[in-house]
């Protein structure tokens, strides 16, 4: 979570209501949740890794799985490790872990 883009506050709304990618761009405060902007396509490919993690979970409505997605309460528990703000990795550690996702077998 050090490495992805986003602030504590950002984990703390998706804890109390479920947001979409496109629906996070539009915010107002949108800058204030995340370290710099993205595109609904960036935060959407986060929004999957940290599914992946099992930090964040896709919201179920009555005709399935939507773009929206919620904390887990695994995500809750790792939030709950760091009083205040999520520190951020160092510049190489991010790189590896970019580098870790897009290419797992290196």
């Amino acid at each position: 979570m050090r490495c992805l883009p986003f602030r504590r506050a950002f984990y703390a709304r998706v804890s109390e209501q479920p947001i979409g990618s496109r629906a996070f761009c539009r915010l107002p405060e949108a800058a204030s949740l995340c370290w710099g902007r993205m595109g609904p396509e960036r935060v959407e490919a986060h929004f999957i890794w940290l599914v992946r993690l099992g930090v964040l979970r896709r919201e179920v409505d009555g005709q399935g799985l939507t773009e929206r997605v919620r904390l887990t309460p695994m995500g809750r528990e790792l939030l709950a490790s760091w009083p205040g703000e999520i520190p951020r990795a160092p510049l190489l550690e991010r790189i590896h872990h970019q580098l870790r996702r897009s290419r797992p077998r290196l």
